[in-house]
C-alpha cells in the first residue's frame, strides 16, 4: 500500500518559524512541564522522542545574549532573507540552512534552520532526512508541535515490508502526534498574526497529527481507532482535503464492515486532483458491491 506524503499548504512555510518563535518562547515559562511529566532521565530510549526535561533549556533570541561571532549572525540573516517564491529559491534557502547547521553546530539559531529543513525534507519526500533533522531539532527544543506532527504522521505512512522494527516506529509516531496535540492549546499566538491565519496553521497541525494516529491504528489493525482519527484529520482541516487520509479511512471502514461509510470515503478520496483517483474509483465500486451483499457491522 503505497502512500504519498501530504505537502504543507503554502503558507505553512512563513508561518512554521513564527509558530516556533512563539513556542520557544513560551516553553521558557512554568507552563513548559506538562501534566505527569516525570523527571529528567537519561538517556532517551533509542527510536522515542527526546525527554523534554533531558534536553537543553531551549533558547530564545530575546534570553540569549547577542551573539560574538559577526559571521554567524550574518549566515542566520542570509537564510532568513531568502525568498522561498520558487523551487530554485527554496533549494537556495535549503543550502543556507544546512550550511548553517554545519558550520554553527552550537548556535542558539539552531531550532529555527532545523524546523526548515524537517518541513524542506518533508516536501520532497526525503524521509530519513527529515527524520534526522527533526531529532536534532527536538534535542534543543522538544516542544514544536508541527515538527512533531510531521514526523509522526510521516512516518507510519512511509513504513513497508522492510521497514526495522515497525513496532517501534510506530510507537514513536504515536507519542509523537499525542504530544503535538496535547501541546497545541497551549501554543501562544505570536504577535501581529491574525486569529484565522493563527487557527489555520492550528488546525493543519493538528490534523496531521490526528492522521498520523490514524495510520498507527490502521498498521496495527485498530480499526475503529483508526477510523476514529482519520475522521478526526479530515475534519479538522477541510480545506486541504487529502486523498490518503480518505483513501486509508475508506479501508479502515471496509475491514470494520462499516460498508456503506466505506463507499463515502473512497468516493471523497476519489474527487481529490491527483494520483489516487482511478484506485479510489475502483475502490469505490467494490465497497458498493459489500454494501449490497454483505451485512454491515453496528456502530
Amino acid at each position: 500500500m503505497k502512500m504519498s506524503l501530504k505537502r504543507i499548504g503554502s503558507q505553512a512555510v512563513p508561518l512554521a518559524t513564527a509558530l516556533l518563535g512563539a513556542t520557544m518562547a513560551f516553553a521558557q515559562t512554568p507552563q513548559q512541564q506538562q501534566p505527569g511529566q516525570q523527571p529528567s532521565q537519561q538517556p532517551s530510549q533509542p527510536g522515542q522522542p527526546p525527554n523534554p526535561s533531558s534536553s537543553p533549556q531551549p533558547l530564545t533570541l530575546d534570553s540569549t545574549p547577542p551573539p560574538v561571532n559577526a559571521e554567524e549572525e550574518a549566515a542566520i540573516k542570509s537564510f532568513r532573507d531568502a525568498s522561498a517564491q520558487t523551487t530554485q529559491d527554496l533549494a537556495k534557502k535549503d543550502q543556507l540552512a544546512e550550511q548553517f547547521v554545519e558550520k554553527y553546530p552550537q548556535s542558539r539559531y539552531l531550532p529555527e534552520a532545523y524546523n526548515w529543513l524537517v518541513r524542506s525534507y518533508y516536501r520532497r519526500g526525503e524521509v530519513d532526512k527529515m527524520e534526522a533533522a527533526a531529532d536534532k531539532q527536538l534535542a534543543l527544543f522538544p516542544n514544536d508541535p508541527q515538527t512533531l506532527a510531521i514526523v509522526g504522521a510521516t512516518l507510519p505512512r512511509a513504513m513497508n515490508s522492510s521497514t526495522p522494527d515497525p513496532q517501534k516506529r510506530l510507537a514513536k509516531s504515536e507519542q509523537y502526534c499525542k504530544k503535538a496535540l496535547d501541546l497545541l492549546p497551549t501554543v501562544p499566538k505570536p504577535a501581529g498574526m491574525a486569529d484565522d491565519t493563527f487557527q489555520h496553521l492550528k488546525n493543519e497541525t493538528a490534523s496531521m497529527a490526528y492522521s498520523g494516529l490514524g495510520m498507527v491504528a490502521f498498521r496495527r489493525g485498530q480499526f475503529t481507532d483508526a477510523i476514529s482519527n482519520l475522521d478526526s484529520a479530515v475534519k479538522t482541516d477541510p480545506d486541504q482535503p487529502d486523498p490518503v487520509n480518505f483513501y486509508v479511512l475508506g479501508l479502515a471502514n471496509e475491514k470494520a464492515s462499516h460498508f456503506q461509510d466505506a463507499v463515502t470515503a473512497f468516493t471523497k478520496c476519489a474527487a481529490i486532483q491527483g494520483g489516487m483517483q482511478a484506485t479510489c474509483s475502483q475502490n469505490a465500486e467494490e465497497a458498493k458491491k459489500l454494501a449490497a451483499t454483505q451485512p454491515s457491522a453496528p456502530k
